[in-house]
């Protein structure tokens, strides 16, 4: 039928869950199903075929050779992070709600998950949605209108699809990111073109530019530029003169620049990885949410659609407040910058609220956010999930409430039975993967907590991505 490392094209029938398009091909045996990544039905596509198994193959998209039927045409650049950019809004939504539910369905047994949905929560903005892009440097270009690739080039944009070390030079707006930002990106191109430095070779782990990182605040409507280079050449580098160029372009939207030398192979941006400058202006921006601060650095975890997010957490706060008692303790597990907690304290008199991650930076902004927002009772933990709860015994039996916003892995089965062994009545979890939430709710089925209301969120317009919002109660 078809064999490990072969190169197919086939039109797409219909899609499951994650994005996963798929095609049938006809046999002796029945149909022979395909799933291919990132496709949309009606879509006739070349995809390479990664794993073969006796009646299914999981394929890599490669190209879309004919768009869908349904496909709509936008002024904006296509880029892999945006499989879905032309279908329209409404019919993506369709999609996610019918192939969601269905994981709920098969993975968590959750058969009647039609009566426990609440609502399917939009994203307030389609387009130009995100406040953090991250942009590549290669000197081997992809070019997509004519499929060639050029070596010894200089190109700025986003990794060509299925590759990691070919790039497509971003020309217009992606309809992700700031517009006027996107705008001059050719241009700003052009100018680091001229220092006569090369762009990052991956396959060599060579060259001088490596990343641009972009942070917005919606709030200041302000850009937070990072720059990421190696060593090699950095006195050619004119720092000057694109500290006038970005001061020229953006005005008052410049809220500082940032230059990190990093000479570490690996393929990162982070700015720990290397020697960091402030070029000009402020070392962090502002986004406000809900009313709150948050101090926001190039390497904070914040929600990359605030806006969509603000609406996440007024549901799951909704939740939350629909159990808890005043004067109560609320627990947030694996709670990040603390943002969930800050907007409870809002809201709720609660007695105490406990907020615990592994990411020391990211509960050291929670605290002086907690500060910068005049909260009261809320304690902040830098340490593991299940760790956390097993050498702080003293709060099993005490939490009224538990707020779990764990990564994409979901919970792993240890810390999960931790949780659950502190005993509190009112579970609120939120997801960014609902097949692992699925999977966890089946767990807490057998444990006693029955799901009794999930709501979808859409975060993240023309991707397959989606959140969920379930809350559990124990009987």
């Amino acid at each position: 039928m078809v064999h490990r490392g072969e190169l197919i094209e086939v039109t797409i029938q219909d899609l499951a869950f994650g994005g996963q398009g798929i095609a049938r091909m006809s046999s002796e045996a029945g149909d022979f199903v395909l799933f291919i990544e990132n496709t949309f039905p009606g879509q006739r596509v070349r995809a390479k075929v990664e794993k073969k198994k006796k009646r299914y193959a999981e394929c890599k998209l490669m190209e879309v050779l004919e768009r869908s039927p349904q496909e709509i045409e936008l002024p904006y650049q296509e880029i892999s992070g945006a499989p879905y950019l032309f279908v329209p809004t409404d019919i993506q939504q369709a999609y996610k709600k019918k192939t969601t539910l269905d994981v709920y369905r098969r993975i968590g047994r959750i058969a009647n998950v039609e009566d426990l949905f609440d609502e399917f929560i939009a994203s307030p903005e389609q387009f130009f949605y995100r406040n953090k892009m991250e942009y590549s440097f290669s000197c081997i270009e992809h070019v997509p209108e004519t499929g060639e690739e050029i070596d010894n080039a200089f190109a700025l944009g986003f990794k060509r699809r299925g590759t990691w070390w070919k790039v497509e030079n971003l020309n217009r707006p992606s309809g992700l990111f700031d517009e006027q930002w996107e705008t001059l990106l050719p241009e700003l191109r052009a100018l680091l073109q001229s220092f006569n430095l090369p762009a990052w070779h991956p396959p060599r782990k060579e060259g001088f530019f490596r990343h641009i990182v972009v942070r917005k605040s919606f709030d200041q409507d302000q850009l937070l530029i990072h720059f990421v280079t190696s060593s090699d050449g950095v006195e050619q580098f004119d720092k000057d003169k694109v500290v006038a160029f970005l001061q020229e372009k953006l005005g008052n939207r410049l809220a500082g620049i940032w230059h990190t030398i990093n000479d570490n192979v690996a393929d990162r941006a982070k700015i720990e990885n290397g020697l960091s400058r402030l070029l000009v202006g402020n070392a962090v921006v502002v986004e406000k949410m809900l009313g709150l601060s948050f101090e926001i650095s190039m390497e904070s975890f914040f929600q990359t659609n605030p806006k969509s997010a603000e609406r996440l957490y007024t549901k799951a706060i909704d939740y939350v407040c629909e159990r808890a008692k005043e004067g109560g303790v609320i627990m947030d597990l694996f709670c990040g910058t603390g943002t969930i907690g800050q907007l409870i304290a809002q809201r709720v008199n609660a007695g105490e609220i406990i907020g615990v991650d592994i990411v020391e930076e990211a509960i050291e902004d929670a605290k002086r956010n907690a500060t910068i927002n005049n909260l009261q009772h809320l304690h902040f933990f830098a340490a593991d999930v299940g760790k956390f709860l097993s050498f702080h015994p003293e709060y099993r039996g005490r939490i009224d409430t538990i707020v779990l916003d764990p990564p994409r892995a979901g919970i792993a089965p240890k810390t999960l039975q931790k949780v659950m062994d502190l005993g509190a009545e009112h579970i609120v979890y939120i997801s960014c993967n609902p097949a692992t939430q699925a999977r966890d709710a089946e767990t807490l089925e057998q444990a006693g907590y029955h799901m009794k209301k999930l709501s979808l969120v859409d975060q993240f317009p023309h991707t397959s991505h989606i959140e969920a919002i379930a809350v559990f109660e124990k009987l």
